[in-house]
């Protein structure tokens, strides 16, 4: 494995040297594990960490090594489970994003899990398509209810019924609609020729900002009809245009948590909560136990850093959800660690200036002891401005800072909410230590639980509430 201390997205083959150890990133496509997969994976954190695993905001998995990396004899293992990619040069590649729910949803309008293999198949074997940043995403959303619609990706196909009753995949382009649909049986060449075209855009500008361009960079200097006219140049159909507005669909981030009743009749699948994506490795071998002897023998990782567990008869589910308890796991989504996110903190970022993960950890104790909660709580710990761990502000973000208190320099957190005024929403609370952030963040659900209308949000509710003179009130609290 090479390894490089420069702040490059890491894989497999090529890790990243962190504060803490040197980060290893395995791309899972879609998402999905099979039992022998996850037992290698476990082993692996087993003799080359500290034993934990983390699923991070794509679905993907990684291990952050103690002392080395990852040797190169492991990898041969690896790309016969299908761990690793078959082609080293495409490694870094960002994931490809589907519903966790795929092919199971009831509300699914198609299978997109045959679209994400056909995907993988065709960058694996266009090693040209490395010289595109690594951060190139592509995502499909068959309609599910539990949805991807609303996560960033460079490209995104999403299913739809159009004016014929047909099942048409309608186009994003970094998260902008661009009108155009295209057929099932298009999906494959559609991306290919948007690839082929960015990566032509790639060769007539090749860095950007010290970095290779994203996509967002050639939307910017072509415009995207011209983009798109190009692309049509290379395909063997034309471009379908549709006017027709999508109606907004309501997406409850964390509704996959829980038991639910599946596509296929008599079966359930259960979402489980993992605090911050953190995962122990005999965690994961028990829960690829319960998988095969319960389930189809698959697990799915989900971009909001938790899995499922599919394929569990319904005689079974009590006696699963036993299982999962005795793990001390849980599959609540109103536990306060339940809808946690942080980057990795100052423990492992230079960039970073608090120790998000520790402190994120902390915060869902003491919220525990104090607070019942009857609604998902998504709250966002970044340690600075960049927000790699969540792009989308939702209820509470806190933004890391560093404060002098005394002569004395401390962590600290700009604290935000909703989703208006500024990336991270509302600034609510300025400077606040580290010791006084869980009383601020109580005081904020507090006033949430008492003031809120029935079935609001906590996000809609400082969007709404925050120029109340209830909600100003809360603003000047000393602590």
């Amino acid at each position: 494995m090479a390894v490089t201390d420069l702040p490059i997205c890491p894989g497999l083959f090529y890790g990243s040297r962190a504060r803490d150890g040197v980060l290893s990133r395995m791309r899972i496509p879609g998402g999905i594990l099979n039992v022998p997969q996850c037992l290698a994976i476990a082993d692996l954190a087993d003799r080359y960490s500290t034993g934990y695993l983390q699923v991070t905001n794509r679905a993907n998995l990684q291990v952050r090594t103690t002392d080395s990396a990852i040797p190169p004899s492991i990898w041969q293992d690896l790309q016969d489970l299908g761990l690793a990619s078959g082609c080293v040069e495409i490694d870094p590649i960002r994931n490809i994003m589907s519903s966790p729910t795929a092919g199971i949803d009831r509300a699914q309008l198609v299978d997109t899990r045959l679209l994400v293999k056909a995907w993988d198949n065709h960058l694996q074997t266009h090693p040209e398509l490395s010289e595109l940043s690594p951060k190139f995403s592509v995502g499909f959303d068959g309609g599910e209810s539990v949805s991807i619609g609303n996560l960033r990706n460079d490209i995104l196909l999403k299913a739809e019924i159009n004016s014929h009753s047909t099942i048409v995949f309608r186009l994003f382009l970094n998260g902008k609609n661009t009108g155009i649909t295209v057929e099932l049986s298009e999906c494959i060449s559609a991306l290919a020729a948007l690839a082929n075209t960015y990566l032509e855009y790639s060769k007539y500008r090749p860095i950007v900002d010290r970095k290779k361009p994203r996509l967002r960079h050639l939307l910017a200097d072509w415009g995207v009809e011209n983009y798109l006219d190009r692309v049509e140049n290379q395909l063997p159909f034309s471009w379908c245009k549709s006017s027709i507005e999508l109606p907004h669909r309501a997406i409850e981030p964390y509704g996959h948590l829980g038991t639910h009743p599946q596509q296929q009749s008599g079966f359930s699948y259960i979402g489980i909560a993992l605090a911050l994506g953190r995962l122990k490795s005999q965690q994961l071998q028990s829960l690829a136990n319960l998988a095969q002897n319960f389930g189809s023998g698959i697990l799915r990782l989900t971009p909001k850093q938790n899995l499922l567990i599919s394929d569990i008869p319904y005689h079974h589910v009590a006696e699963v959800e036993k299982s999962i308890a005795s793990l001390g796991l849980h599959s609540s989504a109103t536990r306060p660690d339940s809808c946690l996110v942080a980057c990795s903190g100052s423990r492992g970022c230079a960039s970073a200036a608090t120790d998000t993960q520790s402190h994120a950890l902390k915060l869902a104790e003491d919220l525990a002891q104090k607070l019942t909660l009857d609604r998902p709580i998504n709250i966002h710990f970044s340690g600075c401005e960049k927000s790699c761990a969540q792009k989308t502000p939702i209820d509470i973000t806190l933004m890391g800072i560093k404060l002098d208190r005394e002569q004395e320099i401390v962590e600290g957190y700009d604290i935000y909410a909703g989703s208006k005024d500024s990336p991270f929403g509302r600034q609510i609370f300025r400077g606040v230590t580290a010791v006084e952030m869980p009383g601020a963040i109580e005081q904020m659900l507090r006033v949430y639980q008492q003031f809120r209308e029935s079935a609001e949000s906590f996000g809609e509710f400082a969007d709404r509430a925050i120029l109340d003179f209830r909600f100003l009130d809360w603003k000047i609290i000393q602590f």
